[in-house]
């Protein structure tokens, strides 16, 4: 499949939701901006795909991406960040959303499995509620998009 055919719309992606538990798959969420690719992002995506059949990926829209991380931010724009995630063979799918949370997102999907870095306490994992499980992922060390910024602007 083409890189370009898993970034869905909202309403896209709840068919192909739909239709992939139909055929009893399992669906996992996880979500971030991934603004520059690194280790890091790779590792959490590959950990989520391994707790079930198919990785939907929210990724924040550049204006979500601005409020939460300043205007120097996003680098690379959503349609550049997005079609990035969909051309990884652990993602299934990719939907932007322009909230500053992807809690409207991760409602219309229900996951099975809810995926989220472990610098997240398990109380402030955005939309919860709507997942079977959720799962925290030990993050690598040292690899974030900040600090590759910060190493570059150097």
């Amino acid at each position: 499949m083409k890189a370009k055919n898993k970034i869905k719309s909202p309403r896209a992606l709840a068919q192909w939701v739909k239709e992939a538990r139909a055929a009893g798959k399992k669906i996992v969420f996880t979500n971030g901006c991934f603004d520059i690719l690194h280790a890091g992002h790779v590792s959490i995506l590959e950990f989520a795909r391994r707790q079930g059949d198919e990785l939907v990926v929210g990724l924040n829209s550049d204006a979500s991406v601005r409020r939460l991380k300043g205007p120097s931010r996003p680098v690379n724009t959503q349609a550049d960040r997005a079609l990035v995630l969909a051309a990884l063979e652990s993602v299934s799918a990719v939907c932007i959303f322009t909230e500053d949370t992807p809690f409207n997102l991760i409602k219309r999907v229900c996951p099975d499995v809810l995926v989220k870095g472990g610098d997240y306490k398990p109380s402030e994992i955005v939309g919860r509620e709507f997942a079977k499980k959720v799962v925290r992922f030990a993050l690598l060390k040292g690899r974030s998009t900040t600090n590759i910024i910060k190493k570059v602007s150097k």
